[in-house]
């Protein structure tokens, strides 16, 4: 009986050695991850950001292999999403979660993506321009959150706008020479930050503002979940464009072919090139005006606008 009763003994401590092993692991874990919601928003999406750089898309960028007709594509599928980004942030402004990250003078984008736009299709840029269905889906979820999970729209908005202020500066020069752009800027209003006079100092101020955020751990780690999702919606908008890119040359077209994408807005919208030049009037530009002439001039300009716009989630300390 005795032996019996040292056996139970040993099997409690045991147990109860395995209980706190556990817990202190959960201790250990929690501290683990960082205060600060910036900082953890960054550790928590490192592997589905090396996921989004390894898109077969975004490695034929950093190659070369880039159009002007998939240039615009991208543009494209910008508009669409910071359409629905900015949209939704209007409508939650007030929203406890959003108030301390709410700059929209400095920092909204589809005011500069419609007029880019403008100047590489023309006037009637809504009618050639369509939404394709990954990007649909993007949008779809931006407006989800907005309308039932407003706190999570600081993850969606920390992972584009921090990204695009990253070397923004830097691509608008190198874009303006390789494209023969205006000196004037037209055509990269996308990455022009007039309100933002020191981008690092800002940076610096949107990352603490919104570690300001009062925010409970389980809503914490649902931002963080939102964050890794908005890569995800990333990469796959980017393959679908490469799925895109890819049949445009197996027929043959690798530049004139516009993909047959889902239209968004009016259903007789026809597929057609860019609008006709028209003198005194800010028109579409032929693929010989916008691409710089040699492969190394070509490597330096997507290197750039794929660090700036397509791997978001890379910030600048």
């Amino acid at each position: 009986g005795r032996r019996e009763e040292d056996n139970r003994r040993v099997k409690k401590r045991r147990k109860e050695g395995k209980k706190r092993e556990m817990e202190g692991s959960k201790t250990h874990s929690s501290e683990s991850m960082p205060g600060d919601l910036s900082e953890a928003l960054k550790e928590a999406t490192k592997e589905v950001h090396e996921q989004a750089e390894s898109t077969e898309f975004m490695k034929n960028f950093q190659r070369g292999q880039v159009s002007l007709q998939e240039f615009k594509m991208v543009m494209a599928s910008l508009y669409y999403i910071y359409s629905a980004l900015e949209e939704e942030i209007e409508c939650n402004k007030d929203h406890p979660a959003y108030i301390p990250v709410y700059f929209p003078a400095e920092l909204h984008r589809t005011t500069a993506l419609q007029e880019d736009l403008e100047y590489f299709y023309g006037p009637l840029w809504r009618e050639e321009i369509s939404c394709p269905e990954s990007t649909q889906k993007y949008v779809n979820r931006l407006h989800y959150v907005g309308q039932h999970e407003p706190e999570l729209l600081v993850a969606h908005a920390y992972t584009r706008y921090l990204g695009d202020l990253s070397g923004g500066q830097v691509l608008k020069k190198i874009a303006q020479k390789a494209l023969h752009l205006p000196s004037t800027g037209e055509g990269l209003e996308f990455f022009t930050f007039e309100g933002v006079s020191n981008a690092t100092k800002f940076k610096q101020l949107y990352r603490s503002r919104m570690n300001s955020i009062e925010m409970d751990p389980a809503t914490k780690k649902r931002v963080l979940e939102e964050a890794k999702r908005a890569f995800l919606l990333n990469v796959q908008v980017f393959e679908e464009l490469q799925r895109f890119v890819s049949q445009s040359h197996e027929n043959g077209h690798p530049a004139q072919q516009k993909p047959e994408l889902r239209t968004r807005g009016t259903s007789g919208a026809q597929e057609r090139g860019p609008a006709p030049v028209k003198e005194g009037e800010k028109t579409a530009m032929k693929h010989t005006d916008m691409l710089p002439s040699t492969p190394l001039a070509r490597w330096i300009l997507v290197l750039s606008f794929l660090v700036t716009t397509v791997a978001v989630g890379l910030f600048a300390m």
